[in-house]
């Protein structure tokens, strides 16, 4: 059953969905304006500058502090790197492949 999108809930900001995770992945959006609605179990959700608003994997909305988001939720983004870059220095990706190609598992 599908719930409707919460009343008054006119996000204003110009951020974009981040995805965070604890034990479930979640996205967020950091707070530029204050922000105040009412979600469909009638619960109302209040932010300030800075804080968090949170949409689950099911839809649902929430605010959180920035606090305690910034302290529980680890950012999920994409590597900035090539794999190679943590490569220990003198080993080549190369040297690495060889080694797989080279490993009973990995022609099996």
């Amino acid at each position: 059953m599908a719930l409707p999108p919460p009343k008054g809930d006119t996000v204003r900001t110009t951020a974009d969905w981040n995805v965070y995770r604890t034990r479930f992945l979640i996205k967020a959006r950091q707070l530029d304006a204050p922000l105040e609605f009412v979600d469909p179990l009638g619960r109302q959700h209040c932010g300030r500058i800075g804080d968090y608003l949170i949409e689950s994997s099911d839809g649902w909305r929430s605010i959180q502090r920035k606090e305690i988001f910034e302290d529980v939720y680890v950012p999920m983004n994409a590597p900035s790197h090539s794999w190679t870059d943590s490569l220990h220095p003198g080993v080549s990706a190369d040297e690495i492949e060889q080694t797989i190609a080279g490993c009973p598992a990995a022609s099996a």
